[in-house]
């Protein structure tokens, strides 16, 4: 009789597990008013690289206590440094003169300028601040800009811990990321 108990336990917690309704949210940062004029003409946008907690799948956050945590039955509609990547790219592509696209390049002739993202920090913290930090690095493969290594600080204030709220402040920070990369990349 054990045999068949456990049979039924294995089914159920495979059941559960595999629901499948866990909300799901994406980045989805607001488009520029206005492009900016870069001295490139295409920029690839190399996978953003993330802190361990911030790549995993769970939307996380700050509690009072500095603990981070999952939020409760959240995740990211896509793996969160491919789904960062492709929001930096597209402010980029929207809020420039330049091409811009994630890698890999989609194209035979390489793109003019790489772009390197590294993230420190990213999270909503409990005080009602979202931190986006790192260090961002521009590069030609052709020598066509001038290599730069930048360090970005970005604050952003924020509702609540409710996963819609962490999801739009996160399109609001790589807005301003992506500002930032254009302010450099236009000097």
């Amino acid at each position: 009789m054990a045999p068949h108990y456990l049979l039924v336990c294995l089914v159920l917690v495979l059941t559960a597990c595999g629901s499948g309704n866990t909300a799901r949210f994406l980045v989805e940062p607001p488009i520029a008013e206005k492009k900016v004029r870069l001295p490139v003409s295409s920029i690839e946008v190399r996978e953003i690289v993330l802190p361990a907690y911030a790549a995993s799948p769970e939307i996380v956050a700050e509690n009072a206590d500095g603990s981070v945590r999952n939020v409760p039955d959240s995740l990211w509609a896509d793996d969160p440094a491919k789904g960062l990547t492709s929001a930096l790219a597209r402010s980029l592509d929207l809020g420039s003169t330049a091409s811009v696209a994630a890698e890999p390049w989609p194209l035979d002739t390489p793109a003019n300028a790489q772009l390197d993202v590294r993230v420190d920090r990213i999270l909503a913290r409990a005080d009602g601040r979202f931190e986006l930090s790192g260090q961002f690095a521009i590069y030609s493969r052709e020598g066509v800009i001038g290599e730069s290594l930048t360090r970005f600080d970005i604050q952003v204030p924020f509702q609540s811990n409710e996963p819609r709220d962490v999801a739009a402040t996160t399109g609001i920070a790589i807005a301003e990321l992506a500002k930032q990369v254009l302010a450099r990349l236009a000097r």
